[in-house]
């Protein structure tokens, strides 16, 4: 049999807990051979605080854990009886569903692209109200026009004197209004 990619549940901010519980039953009961990579799902993302960049990891799918292994029913006790574990994703309760290597491979994307290109923590969306935090416009409000993600920059449209004017901010000049 070949390995597929499981989805497990497990309690949502446990989910490093029942990787390293997994990775030390797996060692215990010596069923390396049935196991490949056991993930949970992160990527990088950058806020600025205080003026400096700041790196650190958001899941983005909390309270799950992606678990390669092949299916046999010491397999699935062994991942069933993890503490912390709710049980499999997909199928029924006895045979859980792998997902598809389609679906692995999109979230094993998904994870190499937030290394190489770490987001942005807040996300912005053009016609939303921000508010200016730093910079010659703190303390005005607008409305943003346009969101770099490469560069880190929005075009914010500005009331001054009465007059809606353009300005261009970095993500860290503004917060959500």
């Amino acid at each position: 049999m070949a390995k597929r990619w499981y989805v497990v549940h497990a309690y949502s901010g446990f989910e490093g807990h029942v990787k390293r519980s997994l990775q030390e039953r797996i060692e215990r009961a010596g069923m390396q051979d049935l196991f490949g990579e056991i993930l949970v799902p992160t990527e990088e993302v950058v806020e600025m605080r205080a003026g400096s960049q700041r790196r650190s990891e958001r899941k983005f799918f909390p309270g799950y854990v992606l678990v390669q292994m092949e299916m046999t029913d010491d397999t699935w006790h062994l991942v069933k009886d993890v503490p912390k574990v709710m049980g499999f994703i997909g199928g029924t309760g006895d045979r859980p569903a792998p997902i598809t290597d389609k679906e692995a491979d999109a979230i094993l994307q998904r994870m190499q692209e937030g290394v190489d290109k770490p987001k942005p923590k807040v996300l912005f969306e053009p016609g939303e109200v921000v508010r200016v935090i730093d910079g010659p416009f703190n303390d005005f409000n607008g409305v943003v026009e346009e969101v770099d993600y490469e560069k880190s920059r929005l075009k914010v449209s500005v009331l001054i004197f009465g007059r809606s004017t353009p300005v261009d901010l970095e993500f860290g000049q503004v917060e959500k209004g």
